[in-house]
């Protein structure tokens, strides 16, 4: 009967360390999705004051934020798979390490070009951390939990983003501009001492066949994200034959990306992982919800200034309800995932966005601020269970050896989202109010726009909808018994 009791003890104390273990790993990979979220929209809210410490124009300060998104863009992919070759652990503490110093390099820039060039150093760091956390989470927790898990990291990237603003105005109006740097600074040694107690050796998932890295894929990928990264952002994306030259430049890098992976024995992407229609399909719906997402943010700002006539006060809380909403959203969708499964998630979550956009342009004009808010809160809600279901779904999908290369494209897939949507729904609304300056645009045909914009937004949608039912019934067709 002792003997019993011992063992009973014994089981329920390993049950509890495997839980401390558990959560211990899965707060190191929050941390981690905090920092590089929190590093995005930190700087955003200093650029005027870094334009006056600096005697800087604000073409030359936006580069302040510009190099930090670019780089992640141009390198997520890459490092996903080098922490494929080398260890996703090993990669993501030197990550967080780049992070760390380079944060400590902004702060004390004494030049705006050694600012840029730490910023880019920060987006490197930046970059290893998005790619590795999904890709980490299936050897951190069991299986049946992944959704929760995803909407945890979720909430921990909406946090980030939403408290940066906040956060970094605070920091500038007390210690100054240094400080919104700083801060990564203890954050960065915390996530990195929880890494080192909780989170799982993945060095033996690694591939036997170590042919080596894709140094020329690597390179003429970069320089395709690069290029098209700058034609969506320089000039805000407007027409130009500079603009148009990169995008020519992408397209052409494109296809000899796809040349080169074709052709080396060590691809950094293999072509054939497309061939996976639920995999194929969870990266292009993730790029078109995400363009909709940053619709939101583009327009948002001008919609509520130009046509419902709110002050800037009024219009920064009308906007914190999305980033808020996620926040709030992240983990119970994570949860909704675990409970119905990948596919019926996320397809609840796209019709909960597609309700939204279409009456996102309709209720203000009739309920004011709260028929702005409400389909927003409906969209982001949305927003929030696809991203859980669709990443579940995407990483349920992949075998261990290719984790970080998949977790790195899906981290692509948004980034590109995120940039395409402040480029071509930003034109949507420009043309829509048929004004030539949207300052001075009334507000009927402010308004214009938004429906306009928010009509082309509900397409998209649809075009995911539409694409993850394929995929399902393709998929199913393909695991049928003959």
């Amino acid at each position: 009967m002792a003997g019993l009791r011992l063992g009973t003890t014994y089981l329920r104390s390993r049950e509890k360390m495997k839980s401390i273990s558990i959560r211990g790993a899965l707060a190191s990979l929050s941390l981690s999705m905090l920092l590089s979220s929190l590093g995005t929209s930190i700087a955003n809210v200093g650029l005027p004051t870094l334009a006056e410490a600096f005697s800087a124009s604000f073409e030359q300060v936006q580069w302040v934020v510009l190099a930090y998104l670019l780089a992640i863009t141009a390198l997520i992919v890459s490092v996903g798979r080098l922490g494929d070759m080398i260890g996703r652990r090993r990669l993501l503490l030197i990550g967080i390490w780049v992070f760390t110093v380079a944060s400590i390099l902004c702060a004390l820039a004494p030049h705006l070009w050694l600012l840029i060039a730490a910023r880019a150093l920060q987006g490197v760091g930046a970059a290893i951390m998005m790619a590795l956390t999904m890709a980490l989470v299936g050897g951190a927790v069991p299986k049946e939990k992944t959704g929760s898990a995803m909407g945890v990291l979720g909430t921990m990237s909406a946090i980030g983003t939403s408290l940066g603003p906040t956060l970094g105005g605070f920091l500038i109006a007390n210690p100054g501009w240094q400080a919104i740097f700083l801060i990564n600074v203890p954050l960065g040694v915390l996530a990195i001492g929880l890494v080192y107690r909780f989170l799982p050796d993945d060095r033996h998932e690694r591939r036997a066949d170590r042919a080596g890295f894709d140094v020329l894929g690597t390179l003429v990928l970069v320089l395709t994200l690069l290029a098209y990264a700058l034609a969506m952002t320089l000039r805000r994306g407007g027409p130009g034959s500079l603009n148009a030259a990169l995008l020519v430049v992408a397209v052409v890098g494109m296809g000899v990306f796809v040349f080169v992976e074709h052709t080396t024995e060590s691809p950094l992407v293999r072509l054939t992982m497309f061939r996976n229609w639920q995999m194929s399909a969870g990266f292009v719906m993730s790029m078109l919800v995400t363009t909709v997402v940053m619709a939101t943010m583009v327009v948002g700002p001008f919609y509520l200034t130009g046509a419902l006539a709110l002050n800037a006060a009024s219009v920064g809380l009308a906007m914190s309800t999305g980033p808020l909403v996620a926040a709030l959203a992240g983990v119970p969708a994570g949860r909704w995932v675990d409970r119905l499964g990948t596919y019926r998630a996320g397809k609840t979550g796209l019709i909960a966005m597609l309700t939204g956009a279409c009456i996102l342009p309709a209720l203000p004009m009739a309920f004011g601020v709260p028929g702005y808010i409400v389909p927003l809160a409906v969209m982001t809600a949305g927003y929030a269970l696809f991203q859980a279901a669709n990443n579940t779904a995407v990483m349920l999908e992949v075998e261990a050896p290719q984790r970080g290369m998949v977790s790195g494209l899906l981290g692509l897939s948004r980034n590109l989202g995120l940039i395409t949507g402040a480029s071509v729904m930003g034109a949507v609304f420009a043309f829509g109010t048929a004004s030539d300056d949207i300052l001075q645009a009334q507000p009927e045909a402010i308004a214009q726009g938004m429906r306009m914009t928010f009509a082309v937004a509900a397409g998209l949608i649809l075009a995911a909808l539409v694409l993850g039912a394929v995929s399902k019934i393709v998929s199913r067709r393909l695991i049928a018994p003959c």
